[in-house]
C-alpha cells in the first residue's frame, strides 16, 4: 500500500505496470517509476562513489590544477543544475499554497536530486585541486543520468503527442532544461584539464599522454593511437618511446620493495639462519651432475624450521599488492557479465519460439547483447592492463633488487650463485613473475596442488640444468681466445651439448605430459555436454532436447571450457613462478659483507693510516683462515711492499684491508678513503676517458698530469679517437699493460689517502714500469704524500720503500726497511742475494723517461695507424717529445665517433620474413609440421559437425511428447567427439615434440656457429648479446612458441568455424562477415607493424641491462673500493627504465587492439542475433541457437587470436635472432681431410717467415709487414720491442687467429694456410698472457679431452712447480676451480697454464708474457724448466723481463712491425741499437 500512496495523493496510480510497459507494441514507463526510480538511480551511484573515491583522492595528491575555463563551466552549470532541481521543489511547495496536492515524490526526487548535484560541483572542484585531469566517476555519473533523462524525456514527447495539453507546462520546460545542461556536462567532461602545477610532465620531453587523457580515452586505450600511426608510417626508434609514468620508474619502485624486504629479512635474522656454503663433495671426475649447487638442496630439502624462512611472497605481496587488488574488482564484473549471455541467449531463443511476442522485444534483446558484450570487453582490458602492469613493475622491482644484493654479497656466497645464475635470475625469473601476474586471478585450483609437487621436482631440474649451461656458456665467452689458441672448441661444446641433452630431457616429459592435459581439457566440457544429454534424454521419453536447453547449456559449457584451457597454462606458470619465488629468496638470503668488520674513520693530523693488531681471515666463515695473526701499522703517507712467494695471501692481505674477506677475529683500522688497483685490471665498457674519471668531476689539469704519469699519453695518441675511443667489454681492445695502467690511472686520478696496489707493475715492461714508479708510486711520484700499500715482485724498487712486509703462507714473516732486512740475514736477504745481479745498477741507470710501453696497441681490431713523424722513442733525448695537450688527446670530432668497437644488440625492422617461419617449420622437420596442420582440421571438422548435428537434433519433430531416434542422434554425436579428443591428443603431441626437435637443431646450430665465429666476431660483439642468445631467446624458443603455435592454430580454426556457422543459419550475414573481416585485417595489421618493432626495441634494450650487471659482477671488489655503489644502482637503474619504456607501450598497444578488435567481435554477436531476430519467422530455433551460441564465443576467440598471432610474430623473432648468428662469417675450416699433415708433423719444428704480412681488418693498415725469419728447430728465440711493435700480432700469425694479409709461414715446409686450423693449433702450444681458467675440475682444465693419464698431469705439475699445491688441496686434481679461476691467485694459474704446455709437449713453444705475474723464484725455476723440458723445442717468447732471455739463441728485436734487430744477445749489445737502450732501462747492462 505505501508505495501506491508514495506514488500518487489518492493512491490511483500504480508503480509499474506490465501492460503498459511490457505485453505492447509500443512500451513506456508509469510516471511515478520515471520519477523515482529512474532519478535515483544516479544519485545512489554518486553517493555510494563519494566516500571510496574521496578516500583515494586523498591518498593519491597528484598536485594542484589552476582554475581553467573549461572547469569554471562546469562548476557553474552543476550550479544551475542545483537551481533547476530545486526550482521544481519550490514549485511543489507553492503548488501545495494553492491547494493543489501532488505525490509526495514530487517533493522528494527533486530534494534528492538537488543535493545530489551540490556533491557533484563539489566533486567537480576538489578533484581539480587533487589534480584529477580526467574523472571517470564524474563521466559515469553524468552518462547515467543522461540515460535516465533520455528514456523521461521521450515518455514525455510521446504524451505531449498523445494527449495534447494535458501536460504540465512548467516541470516540462525545467526538465527540458535539466537535460539538455546534463548532456552539456557530459561532453565537457570528455575533455580533460590541464596538467597540475609542478608535475613532472612539464619538463618532460616526451611525456607519456595516459594521464592527460580524458576517461574515455582511456578506458578504450585512445591515448596511444599516436605512436600506433607513426609506427605504422615507419618503424619506431628509441627516441619515439615515451619517458615512463613517475609510478613505473625504478628510483620510485625498488627502494619500496627492497625496504620490505629489509624488514621482512630482519625478523627472521633474529634467528639465527643456518646457511652453510659447504665444499663441494668429492666426485667423480665425469659426473656432470656435480654442480648441484645449494641452491637447489636448499629447495629440495625443506627447513624444518618453517617459520625462520623469509617469505618473499609476502614481500612482493605487500609492495604491489593492493594496486593489483583493483584487478580482483574488474575480473569479478566481468565474469558475472560473461554468464549474462547465455541467460539473454535463452531470452532471445524463447522470442524466436513464442510468434506472438511483439517485435521491439527482439531487437532490445540483441542491443542489451550488444552492450552487455562490450562492456565485458572494457572491463576485461582495465583489468588486464592492470595485470600487466604490476607484471612490469614485478620485473624493474627484481631485477633492482638482485642488481643492489650483487653488490653487497660476501665472496663465499658469490661461489655458490655463478654470473650465469644471477643472469639467469635477473631473465628468466622475473620474466616468469611478469608473465605470472596476468594470469594469477585464476587461480581458484586447490587440487592441483598433488599435481604441483609432482610438477615442481623437474621444474627445478630443468633450472638447474639452464643454469649450468648459461655459466659454461658465460665461461667460454670470456675464454674464447683460450679455446682458439689450444683448439678446444670441440671438448666444449660437447660439455655444453651435455646439460643440453638434459635439458631436452626434461623438456621432452613436460611436453607429454602437456599433451596429456590439453587432451583431457579439450575433452571435458564435450564429455560433461554428452552425458548431460544422455541422461536428459534417457532417463525419460518425455524429456525433449530443445534449442533452449541445448544451446544455453553448450554456451555455459563454453564459458568453462575457456578457464579449463587455461588451467594447464596458468598452473605451469604458477609453478614456475614459484620455483623461481624459491631462487630468489635464496639469492636475496645469502650473506652480505660486514661494513663495520673494518673500522673506517676520517683521517687526522699524525696518525696511524693503517692499523691491523691480531686480525685473522678467510673467505667465508666457515673456511679455514687464510690469513693468521697478522699485525702490522702503516704511518701516514709511507710506501709500504709486500712481498712473498706464488700464493702466500699478498692480493689477500689487499682483499681484507678492503673489508672483502670475513674478519673471524682482531681490529683493523684503515683511515680516509680508499682507491685500490687490483690484480688483474677491469676496465668497463665505456670511453677511455669515463674509465680513468670514473664518475669523478673533469678536472683538466690533473686528468693531463694523471695521464702523462701513467704512461698513457702513447697509447692514446695510437687509439682511433684519443682518449674518447670506447673501451670493448673487458677491455677487449687493451692490452695487458694498457689495462693495468688505466686501473692504475683511475685510482690516482681518484685523489684518495690510502692507495692499496695490487702488482700494477707486473704486466708492463722494465722501461715504463720504472716511469710509473718514479712518476707515480715511488717517493718523487704524484702519490708522494699518499699511504702506499704495494704488492710487487720486481726487487729493484725495494731499496725505496718505507717498509717491507715479508709473507709466507698467509703469514707476516719479516717486516723492517730494506736495510733492516739485509741486516737481519733471514729469508729475504738469502732471496735478494740470488737476485742481486741487476740490482746494483739500478740507481746509477740514466732515468730517461718513457714515452713507450710495453703492450700491443695493435690488438684485437683496434689499428694502429702511425705516421712516421709521429715516432714514439726519441733515442736521443731523454725528455718525450709530446707534452701533449687535451685538445690533442681529443682527436678531431669526425674521427671520434666514426670508430666504435662494440656493436650494440641491434633491431631488425619491417615484418618478420616468411622465411623465419619456414626455418622454423624445417626444423621441426616438414612431415610433423603437416601431420600437425592436418590434425588441426580434422579436430575442427569433428566439432563443427558434433554442433551442426546437435541443432539438427533438437529440430527433430515432437510426436506425441517425444523424439523419434534419439539413440542414432546421441550415437552420432558421441562417435564425433570422440573422434575430436583423439585428433587433440594427436596434434598435441606432434606439435611439442616439434617443439623440441626445433630447439635442439637451432641450439646445436647458434653454438655451432658462435664457437665457429673468428676472434674479431668475439671482440665486437658484447657477451651480454651471446648471453641474451643463449638464455632468454633459447629459453623462449624451447618452453614458449610451441603452446603459442597450439593456441594460435586452434583459435584460428576456431574463428573460421564460428563464422561458416553463423553464414549456415542465416546467410544474409555474408553481408556483414567480410567487411569485419577486413576492418579486422586492417586493424590486426596496423598493430602488428608498432608492435613487433616495439618488441624488437625492448628486446634490444635488454642486452645493456645484462652486459652492464655482468660488468658489475666482475668488478664488483673496485667498485666497493672506490665507494661507487649509488653511481652503478642508479646506472643499473637507467638502464632497466630504458628497457621498460619499450615494454610499457606495447603491453597498452596490445590492450588497444584487444578493445578495437572485441568490438569487431561484438558487432558480429550484434548481427548474428540481429539477422536471427528479423528472420524468425524462417529460421528454426535450432539454427539461431547455433549461430548466436557461436557468435558468443567469437569475441573471446578473436580476443585470442590476435593475442596468440602477435605473440607468436614477437616470439618467432627469438628464431630470427638465435639465425642471425648463423650467417655471420666463420673462420677456416677445423681440419681440412686432403691436407691434414701427418700425425708426427711436425718433426724438427723449422718455422719461416716468408714476406709475412698481417692486418686486423681489410679496412685498416699492415700491422706486420715483409717478415723474412727462418728459425731453426730447437732454437730458443726472445721477441722484444716497444709500443705497437707487433710482437703479439706475430704469435696471433702464427696460431692464424688472424689471416696472412701477404706471404706465408712454413713450419717444417708445410704452409700453414693450407691446413686446418685445429690440425694447426693441436701442434703447437702457447702459454698467454692472462691465465684463464674454466670452471670444472683443475683435471679438466689440464686435459679437456682426456687424452693423457694421471701419472702424465702429475709429472707436468710437478714441473711446473705445482705438485705441492694440488697435492696439499683435499680432492687433489678433481679441485674444482671457481668461475674464471678465481679461488686460485694469478701466479699459480700462469702456473697451470705452463703445465698444460708441458703436458702437450709440442715441437713449437710460445710464451707471450708468461712469467709476469710470478715472483722472480719462480719465474727462475720456469725458465729452468723449459729449458729441460723444451730442449730440443722450438720455443719463442715474448719478453718485458729482458733477464729472461739473455741466455736465448737469437733476440729478435720488433719495431713497427718490421725486424729492425736479429742476432744472439751479446751481438746485439755489442751493436748498441734498440735492444741495447732496453736493456740499459732493466739495469742489464
Amino acid at each position: 500500500m505505501g508505495i501506491e500512496s508514495f506514488c500518487s495523493a489518492d493512491a490511483s496510480e500504480p508503480f509499474w505496470d506490465w501492460n503498459l510497459t511490457w505485453h505492447t507494441e509500443d512500451p513506456d514507463f508509469t510516471l511515478c517509476f520515471q520519477n523515482t526510480v529512474l532519478v535515483w538511480i544516479p544519485c545512489i551511484y554518486l553517493w555510494l562513489c563519494f566516500p571510496v573515491y574521496s578516500l583515494y583522492l586523498r591518498r593519491h595528491d597528484r598536485g594542484y590544477i589552476q582554475v581553467s575555463n573549461l572547469n569554471k563551466a562546469k562548476t557553474a552549470l552543476g550550479l544551475i543544475l542545483w537551481i533547476v532541481c530545486w526550482a521544481d521543489l519550490f514549485y511543489s511547495f507553492w503548488e501545495r499554497s494553492q491547494n493543489i496536492f501532488r505525490a509526495p515524490f514530487f517533493l522528494v526526487s527533486p530534494t534528492v536530486l538537488g543535493i545530489t548535484m551540490l556533491l557533484a560541483t563539489f566533486l567537480i572542484q576538489y578533484e581539480r585541486i587533487k589534480g584529477v585531469q580526467s574523472s571517470g566517476v564524474m563521466t559515469i555519473f553524468w552518462f547515467i543520468s543522461l540515460l535516465c533523462a533520455t528514456v523521461i524525456f521521450i515518455s514525455k514527447i510521446k504524451h505531449a503527442l498523445n494527449m495534447g495539453a494535458d501536460e504540465d507546462a512548467f516541470r516540462y520546460s525545467t526538465f527540458c532544461i535539466y537535460f539538455i545542461l546534463v548532456l552539456v556536462e557530459l561532453i565537457l567532461c570528455c575533455f580533460p584539464e590541464q596538467p597540475p602545477l609542478f608535475s613532472e610532465t612539464v619538463n618532460d620531453p616526451n611525456p607519456c599522454p595516459e594521464f592527460s587523457a580524458s576517461f574515455l580515452s582511456r578506458i578504450t586505450f585512445w591515448w596511444i593511437t599516436g605512436l600506433m600511426i607513426q609506427g605504422y608510417r615507419n618503424p619506431l626508434e628509441a627516441k619515439d618511446l615515451w619517458s615512463l609514468n613517475k609510478e613505473d620508474k625504478s628510483e620510485e619502485i625498488v627502494p619500496d620493495l627492497a625496504r620490505n624486504w629489509a624488514k621482512e629479512w630482519s625478523k627472521t635474522k633474529r634467528q639465527p639462519l643456518n646457511m652453510i656454503y659447504a665444499p663441494k663433495k668429492q666426485q667423480k671426475s665425469g659426473d656432470s651432475n656435480g654442480d648441484v649447487t645449494e641452491e637447489v638442496e636448499a629447495l629440495i630439502i625443506k627447513p624444518s624450521q618453517k617459520s625462520s624462512e623469509a617469505s618473499l611472497f609476502k614481500v612482493l605481496y605487500k609492495t604491489f599488492g593492493p594496486y593489483f587488488l583493483m584487478s580482483f574488482l574488474f575480473k569479478a564484473a566481468h565474469d558475472l557479465l560473461m554468464f549474462a549471455g547465455p541467460q539473454i541467449l535463452k531470452l532471445l531463443l524463447d522470442f524466436v519460439n513464442n510468434k506472438a511476442a511483439p517485435n521491439w522485444q527482439g531487437y532490445f534483446y540483441t542491443v542489451l547483447l550488444f552492450v552487455c558484450a562490450c562492456l565485458q570487453t572494457l572491463i576485461l582490458h582495465q583489468y588486464f592492463h592492470i595485470c600487466f602492469v604490476t607484471g612490469m613493475r614485478l620485473k624493474t622491482a627484481i631485477v633492482g633488487v638482485i642488481y643492489r644484493k650483487a653488490l653487497v654479497i660476501t665472496n663465499s656466497a658469490r661461489k655458490t650463485s655463478t654470473v650465469g645464475e644471477i643472469v639467469n635470475l635477473m631473465s628468466v625469473d622475473a620474466q616468469r613473475f611478469m608473465d605470472l601476474a596476468t594470469y594469477i586471478n585464476m587461480i581458484w585450483s586447490a587440487p592441483f596442488q598433488v599435481i604441483l609437487a609432482l610438477y615442481l621436482l623437474w621444474r627445478v631440474a630443468q633450472m638447474k640444468s639452464k643454469d649450468n649451461r648459461i655459466k659454461l656458456m658465460n665461461e667460454i665467452l670470456n675464454g674464447i681466445k683460450v679455446l682458439k689458441l689450444y683448439a678446444w672448441e670441440l671438448a666444449f661444446r660437447e660439455k655444453v651439448l651435455e646439460i643440453r641433452q638434459k635439458e631436452l630431457k626434461v623438456l621432452k616429459k613436460s611436453a607429454y605430459l602437456a599433451a596429456m592435459a590439453t587432451f583431457t581439457w579439450v575433452c571435458a566440457p564435450f564429455l560433461v555436454a554428452l552425458s548431460t544429454f544422455a541422461v536428459f534424454v534417457l532417463t525419460d521419453k518425455s524429456n525433449v532436447l530443445d534449442a533452449q536447453k541445448a544451446f544455453v547449456s553448450l554456451a555455459l559449457f563454453n564459458i568453462l571450457r575457456f578457464p579449463l584451457n587455461m588451467l594447464p597454462m596458468v598452473i605451469s606458470n604458477i609453478v614456475e613462478a614459484s620455483v623461481s619465488l624459491k631462487r630468489l629468496r635464496v639469492f636475496l638470503s645469502h650473506e652480505e659483507l660486514d661494513p663495520d668488520s673494518i673500522v673506517r674513520g676520517p683521517i687526522k693530523e699524525d696518525q696511524r693510516c693503517i692499523v691491523v693488531k691480531n686480525a685473522t681471515f678467510s673467505w667465508a666463515k666457515t673456511d679455514p683462515p687464510l690469513l693468521n695473526s697478522i699485525n702490522f701499522t702503516v704511518p701516514e703517507g709511507s710506501l709500504v711492499a709486500v712481498v712473498g712467494q706464488v700464493g702466500c695471501g699478498k692480493s689477500s692481505l689487499l682483499s681484507a684491508l678492503l673489508g672483502e674477506m670475513h674478519k673471524n677475529e682482531g681490529y683493523v683500522v684503515v683511515k680516509g678513503s680508499v682507491a685500490y688497483v687490483p690484480q688483474q685490471a677491469w676496465v668497463q665498457n665505456a670511453t677511455l676517458e669515463d674509465n680513468i674519471i670514473f664518475g669523478r668531476e673533469m678536472s683538466e689539469s690533473r686528468y693531463k698530469r694523471v695521464v702523462e704519469a701513467c704512461a698513457l699519453l702513447p697509447d692514446i695518441e695510437i687509439l682511433p679517437s684519443g682518449d674518447k675511443t670506447e673501451i670493448g667489454e673487458k677491455g677487449v681492445n687493451l692490452s695487458g699493460g694498457q689495462k693495468q695502467r688505466v686501473s692504475l690511472a683511475r685510482a690516482v686520478y681518484c685523489n684518495a689517502d690510502v692507495y692499496l696496489l695490487d702488482d700494477p707493475l707486473s704486466a708492463v715492461d722494465a722501461h715504463v714500469g720504472k716511469h710509473i714508479f718514479e712518476k707515480v708510486i715511488g717517493p718523487k711520484g704524484i702519490l708522494k704524500n699518499k699511504t702506499r700499500v704495494l704488492v710487487t715482485h720486481a726487487i729493484n724498487y725495494l731499496p725505496q720503500m718505507d717498509t717491507i712486509l715479508v709473507m709466507t703462507d698467509g703469514e707476516i714473516s719479516e717486516m723492517g726497511s730494506y736495510q733492516e732486512l739485509l741486516e737481519q740475514d733471514g729469508a729475504f736477504a738469502e732471496f735478494l742475494r740470488t737476485y742481486a745481479n741487476a740490482e746494483q745498477t739500478m740507481e746509477n741507470s740514466d732515468t730517461n723517461s718513457p714515452s713507450a710501453k710495453e703492450g700491443k696497441p695493435m690488438e684485437n681490431g683496434v689499428l694502429v695507424n702511425e705516421a712516421p713523424g709521429k715516432l714514439m722513442h726519441s733515442r736521443d733525448t731523454g725528455k718525450p717529445q709530446h707534452q701533449s695537450s687535451t685538445a690533442e688527446l681529443q682527436k678531431p670530432l669526425a674521427e671520434k665517433n666514426s670508430w666504435k668497437l662494440t656493436e650494440a644488440d641491434t633491431a631488425k625492422t619491417g615484418r618478420v620474413k616468411a622465411s623465419v617461419y619456414w626455418e622454423y617449420m624445417i626444423a621441426i622437420g616438414l612431415f610433423m609440421s603437416f601431420l600437425a596442420i592436418f590434425l588441426f582440421m580434422c579436430n575442427h571438422i569433428a566439432s563443427l559437425a558434433s554442433n551442426y548435428w546437435l541443432s539438427l537434433w533438437t529440430d527433430d519433430p515432437v510426436i506425441n511428447g517425444t523424439q523419434q531416434n534419439t539413440t542414432l542422434r546421441l550415437g552420432v554425436y558421441g562417435a564425433l567427439g570422440i573422434s575430436q579428443g583423439i585428433a587433440v591428443f594427436g596434434y598435441s603431441m606432434v606439435v611439442s615434440i616439434g617443439g623440441i626437435f626445433a630447439s635442439r637443431h637451432l641450439h646445436l646450430n647458434l653454438l655451432h656457429n658462435v664457437l665457429r665465429s673468428p676472434m674479431s666476431f668475439f671482440e665486437r660483439t658484447p657477451s651480454g648479446n651471446l648471453v641474451n642468445r643463449f638464455s632468454k631467446e633459447l629459453d623462449t624458443i624451447d618452453s614458449t612458441i610451441p603452446p603459442i603455435i597450439k593456441m594460435f592454430m586452434g583459435s584460428t580454426f576456431n574463428v573460421i568455424g564460428a563464422c561458416i556457422i553463423i553464414l549456415l543459419a542465416t546467410p544474409i550475414a555474408a553481408v556483414i562477415i567480410p567487411p569485419l573481416g577486413l576492418v579486422y585485417l586492417f586493424v590486426q595489421r596496423f598493430y602488428v607493424a608498432t608492435s613487433r618493432q616495439l618488441k624488437r626495441l625492448e628486446s634490444v634494450s635488454r642486452s645493456p641491462v645484462y652486459s652492464h650487471f655482468n660488468e658489475t659482477l666482475l668488478g664488483v671488489s673496485v667498485i666497493r673500493a672506490f665507494e661507487e655503489q649509488k653511481r652503478f644502482i642508479k646506472q643499473n637503474d637507467m638502464k632497466v627504465d630504458e628497457n621498460q619504456k619499450a615494454y610499457y607501450p606495447s603491453i597498452v598497444a596490445n590492450r588497444w587492439l584487444a578493445v578495437r578488435l572485441e568490438y569487431v567481435g561484438n558487432c558480429i554477436v550484434l548481427f548474428a542475433a540481429l539477422f536471427a531476430v528479423i528472420a524468425r519467422n524462417k529460421l528454426s530455433a535450432g539454427l539461431v541457437g547455433l549461430s548466436v551460441s557461436y557468435s558468443l564465443q567469437i569475441t573471446a576467440y578473436l580476443n585470442w587470436l590476435v593475442r596468440m598471432s602477435s605473440e607468436l610474430e614477437t616470439n618467432i623473432v627469438a628464431v630470427e635472432r638465435v639465425k642471425e648468428y648463423a650467417e655471420m662469417e666463420k673462420e677456416a675450416e677445423w681440419s681440412i681431410e686432403q691436407t691434414a699433415p701427418a700425425s708426427s708433423w711436425p718433426q724438427e719444428g723449422k718455422v719461416e717467415f716468408r714476406g709475412y704480412g698481417l692486418r686486423y681488418r681489410e679496412d685498416l693498415d699492415l700491422v706486420l709487414k715483409n717478415i723474412n725469419v727462418t728459425i731453426n728447430g730447437g732454437e730458443k728465440i726472445g721477441i722484444v720491442g716497444r709500443t705497437g711493435a707487433g710482437k703479439s700480432s706475430l704469435t696471433l700469425g702464427l696460431f692464424r687467429i688472424n689471416e696472412a694479409a701477404e706471404g706465408e709461414i712454413i713450419i717444417d715446409g708445410i704452409n700453414i694456410a693450407k691446413i686446418g686450423l685445429h690440425d694447426l693449433r693441436f701442434k703447437i702450444t702457447i702459454i698467454p698472457q692472462d691465465p684463464i681458467l674454466f670452471s670444472g675440475s683443475l683435471r679438466m682444465n689440464l686435459d679437456p679431452f682426456d687424452q693423457y693419464s694421471d701419472e702424465d698431469i702429475w709429472r707436468s705439475l710437478e714441473l711446473a712447480h705445482l705438485k705441492n699445491f694440488v697435492s696439499s688441496l683435499p680432492d687433489k686434481l678433481n679441485h674444482e676451480c671457481a668461475e674464471g679461476g678465481e679461488n686460485l691467485s694469478v701466479g699459480q694459474r700462469q702456473l697451470v697454464c705452463l703445465a698444460r704446455a708441458l703436458l702437450r709437449k709440442s715441437k713449437i713453444l710460445v710464451l707471450d708474457e708468461a712469467t709476469a705475474a710470478v715472483d722472480l723464484e719462480t719465474d727462475k725455476l720456469i725458465q729452468s724448466t723449459i729449458k729441460s723440458q723444451f730442449e730440443e723445442c722450438t720455443v719463442l717468447t715474448i719478453a718485458h723481463r729482458l733477464n729472461t732471455i739473455m741466455d736465448y739463441t737469437r733476440v729478435l728485436v720488433l719495431e713497427r712491425g718490421e725486424v729492425v734487430e736479429c742476432g744472439s744477445p751479446d751481438q746485439l749489445l755489442q751493436e748498441k741499437g734498440i735492444f741495447y737502450s732496453m736493456a740499459k732501462d732493466s739495469g742489464l747492462v
